[in-house]
C-alpha cells in the first residue's frame, strides 16, 4: 500500500505513475511543443482518491493513514541513528556542530541527522610529513626529489650552517581534540617540527650533528614536539622523528670535506704520537726505577760492608789493646793467609830443608806469563 502511495506521489501527472499528460491524447503537445505543467489541485485530489482506495472507510483506523505514514517515516529516521566504529577509528559525536562525546570501536547509537552526526577519523594510520625536502614516496627512506632550503638550512651552536632533511611520523591520539582544537593538523605538525629541530640544532656543534649525535637529536626533537603539541591539546602523538640527511650546504661541502680530512690527519698523528709516548715513557720509567733500585741496593751493600769493617776493626782494636803481641801475630797470619791463598808456592821448613838450594825457574815463569 505504501508503495502505491509513493508511486502515485512520484508521478509528475498524479495518474498512478503513467507518463502521460492530463487529458490523455497520447502525449499531444501544446503550441510551445512541451508538456503542460501539472495542476497541483488535481494532484492533491488524486492523492486523496488513492488513499481512499488503499484505506476504505469501513477499515479500522482508516481515518489516520497519514499518521501511520508519519510513524513509519519516524521509525526509519530513528533507525538511521545506529552507526559502527571500526577498530582503526574513533567516533566523535557532534550535536548541532558542538562536540558531545567520543566513542570507541563497536556499534553505537546517536540522535539522527540533523540533530547529531558522527565523524570517524582513522586513529591508527601513521601520517608522515617531510621537512626540508619533498620525497617521491610517502613511506620508506626515499631519496630527496626537491630540496627546500628555507626549511632545511639551520644554524648550529658553533655558528656553522647545516643542511638537514628529516621526516616526522604521527598518529591521532585523541580524535575529539584533533578535530576541534587545531585547524590545519599537517601545517601545525610541520611548523612545530621545524621549530623543535632548529632549537636542538642550535644547541649542538656541526661535528656532532654530522656524526654520532644524530640519534640523540632525533630523540630530543621528538620530545620537544610532543610537549608543544600537548600544550596545544592537539590530540596528536609523535611516533618518530627520522633524519634523512645532514650535510653542510652544497656551496661549501668541498671545503668542509677538506677541513674534515685535515682534522682526521691531525687526530691520526696525535694518536700515533700518544701511542709512541705510551710505549717509550713506561719503558723509560721502568729503566729509571731499575737504576734507582740498583743504586739503593749498592748503597745498602756498601754501607753494610763499611759498618761490618768498622765493627771488625773496633773488635780487633779492643783485642789488640788487651794483648798486643798475640793480636799482631794473629793479624800477620790472617794477612799471609789471604796473600798466599791464590799463589803457587812450595813451603820449606827451616829445620828439614837447610841443605836445599833455592831455585828460580825463569823459563817456566815466562811460559806461564805467555800462557796468561
Amino acid at each position: 500500500m505504501i508503495n502505491k502511495i509513493f508511486k502515485m506521489a512520484n508521478s509528475p501527472w498524479g495518474n498512478g505513475g503513467e507518463d502521460t499528460p492530463p487529458g490523455g491524447g497520447g502525449g499531444s503537445r501544446g503550441s510551445g511543443g512541451g508538456r503542460r505543467p501539472p495542476n497541483f489541485d488535481d494532484l492533491a485530489g488524486q492523492f486523496q482518491e488513492q488513499l481512499k482506495k488503499i484505506f476504505p472507510k469501513n477499515m479500522p483506523g482508516s481515518g489516520k493513514p497519514v499518521f501511520l505514514f508519519i510513524i513509519i517515516v519516524a521509525t526509519l529516521w530513528l533507525g538511521s541513528g545506529f552507526y559502527r566504529v571500526l577498530p582503526d577509528e574513533q567516533g566523535v559525536v557532534i550535536r548541532f556542530g558542538k562536540y558531545v562525546t567520543q566513542t570507541q570501536p563497536g556499534l553505537h547509537y546517536h540522535i539522527p541527522f540533523p540533530v547529531e552526526r558522527v565523524l570517524t577519523p582513522k586513529v591508527t594510520k601513521v601520517n608522515r610529513i617531510d621537512v626540508g625536502y619533498r620525497s617521491a614516496a610517502d613511506t620508506g627512506r626515499a631519496a630527496s626529489v626537491n630540496d627546500v632550503p628555507e626549511e632545511s638550512l639551520m644554524l648550529t651552536g658553533d655558528e656553522n650552517i647545516v643542511d638537514i632533511d628529516y621526516s616526522v611520523f604521527w598518529v591521532i591520539k585523541d580524535a575529539g581534540k584533533f578535530l576541534f582544537n587545531i585547524q590545519d593538523p599537517e601545517d601545525t605538525v610541520k611548523s612545530v617540527a621545524e621549530t623543535a629541530m632548529r632549537e636542538i640544532i642550535a644547541k649542538n656543534n656541526i661535528q656532532s650533528i654530522l656524526t654520532e649525535g644524530r640519534a640523540q637529536i632525533e630523540v630530543d626533537t621528538q620530545t620537544i614536539m610532543q610537549e608543544i603539541l600537548d600544550n596545544y591539546d592537539s590530540g596528536i602523538q609523535i611516533t618518530q622523528v627520522q633524519t634523512q640527511k645532514a650535510d653542510p650546504p652544497g656551496e661549501v661541502i668541498d671545503a668542509f670535506r677538506d677541513v674534515q680530512a685535515a682534522k682526521a690527519d691531525k687526530e691520526r698523528q696525535q694518536n700515533e704520537a700518544e701511542a709512541y709516548a705510551n710505549d717509550v715513557i713506561p719503558r723509560a720509567r721502568g729503566e729509571a726505577a731499575q737504576i734507582v733500585q740498583k743504586a739503593e741496593g749498592y748503597k745498602k751493600e756498601v754501607v753494610a760492608l763499611a759498618e761490618g769493617e768498622a765493627s771488625r776493626f773496633n773488635a780487633i782494636y779492643n783485642e789488640y789493646r788487651k794483648a798486643r803481641s798475640v793480636t799482631q801475630e794473629r793479624m800477620y797470619l790472617e794477612t799471609m793467609e789471604k796473600v798466599l791463598a791464590d799463589i803457587n808456592k812450595i813451603i820449606i821448613d827451616k829445620k828439614s830443608g837447610g841443605g836445599v838450594v833455592p831455585y828460580l825457574p825463569l823459563p817456566e815463569l815466562k811460559k806461564i806469563q805467555k800462557g796468561d
